[in-house]
């Protein structure tokens, strides 16, 4: 049984929600966790498109671990003549989701402007009924209002805010007696066990049995996150999180072993295997189906047509890709079960 470093978790949690990673905005990011791999003393690549890749030791073929730290989020699709900005939505953020939240514009040049989304018609006390009860649209009544003194499109596309800027969500991270709330859970909780998992290893110099590849994805937000891995790659683990909801085994305190998603089911004898991991580590997990609208990037791989067994595991997380929750009981089961299967 292992026991992570639950202040080095949080640090790294704290660190990777503070930097807006909107899928496609990835290299702030990717810069930080190479950071990261260069005082733990990996060796690393990145890839061609966006991603770190580091060998975590052992011979043969390659296991590959995957997290992604790529976010939800929007994009500016049109700057409205009142100076507001009409969205797109970059991943599967709902209005009703984004709705009141605080958020950073980014401009292709590099300034930051702050604002809020909100409808286009706000005021309940000066807004008919019926305007009101209207659905959210993005395309027809949802705005992202700058903080700035702005009327017109002409104003706000001073500010080089125009098409195709790339909007974060606040992640609003608060921890209370255990539980651990904040937008973007998915995947960044993973993303520092992962971390977590690699300072371990270096510290106590443990070797695996078999090559272990550490792969930060950019795209599993968008569908093409690992859809290139090394060609030595015979297993892909996918590190996400396990959602909550009706009819569902998952729990906020235990770690879920994915047998089927809205894709596919994942392998079953490496699945087993973990299973088997986690019986003898004594992780408290469960098994769970998420159908009908997940999917991991160890299903982007497969897609793909790489000849790779694919698996999936994860801390419980309800609310996903909303306001998202999980436990520090779970990321700790999450943790013991890795790195219990990497050394197995």
């Amino acid at each position: 049984m292992y026991e992570m470093n639950q202040s080095y978790f949080m640090n790294q949690l704290e660190e990777l929600l503070a930097i807006d990673s909107t899928t496609g905005d990835f290299r702030p990011i990717q810069n930080y966790v190479e950071e990261q791999m260069q005082e733990l003393g990996y060796e690393f690549y990145e890839t061609h498109k966006g991603g770190v890749i580091a060998d975590l030791g052992g011979e043969g073929n390659s296991l590959i671990v995957t997290a992604h730290l790529d976010d939800i989020g929007l994009m500016v699709r049109f700057v409205n003549p009142d100076g507001t900005l009409r969205v797109a939505k970059i991943g599967g953020l709902s209005p009703e989701d984004a709705l009141g939240e605080n958020v950073r514009v980014k401009t292709r040049d590099g300034r930051i402007y702050t604002g809020t989304v909100q409808k286009k018609f706000a005021s309940v006390h000066v807004t008919e009924d019926d305007v009101a009860a209207q659905p959210l649209d993005y395309a027809k009544n949802v705005v992202v209002v700058l903080d700035e003194d702005v009327n017109t499109s002409e104003q706000t596309k001073a500010l080089g805010v125009d098409t195709g800027c790339f909007i974060a969500l606040e992640p609003r991270l608060s921890v209370s007696n255990g539980y651990i709330k904040s937008r973007f859970i998915d995947d960044k909780a993973c993303a520092a066990v992962l971390l977590a998992v690699m300072k371990e290893m270096r510290e106590k110099e443990l070797v695996p049995k078999r090559n272990i590849k550490a792969y930060f994805g950019m795209f599993e937000e968008i569908g093409h996150g690992t859809s290139w891995v090394p060609a030595e790659t015979k297993d892909i683990l996918a590190l996400d999180i396990a959602c909550i909801g009706p009819c569902q085994n998952s729990d906020e305190k235990k770690v879920s072993i994915f047998a089927m998603d809205s894709r596919f089911p994942y392998h079953y004898e490496l699945s087993n295997e973990i299973i088997n991991v986690a019986k003898k580590c004594g992780a408290d997990y469960v098994i769970d189906v998420f159908t009908p609208h997940y999917g991991s990037d160890g299903n982007t791989t497969v897609l793909a047509g790489y000849d790779v067994r694919h698996a999936a595991m994860g801390q419980g997380t309800s609310v996903s890709h909303g306001y998202e929750r999980t436990h520090i009981d779970g990321v700790k089961n999450l943790y013991n079960l890795l790195l219990s299967y990497l050394m197995s």
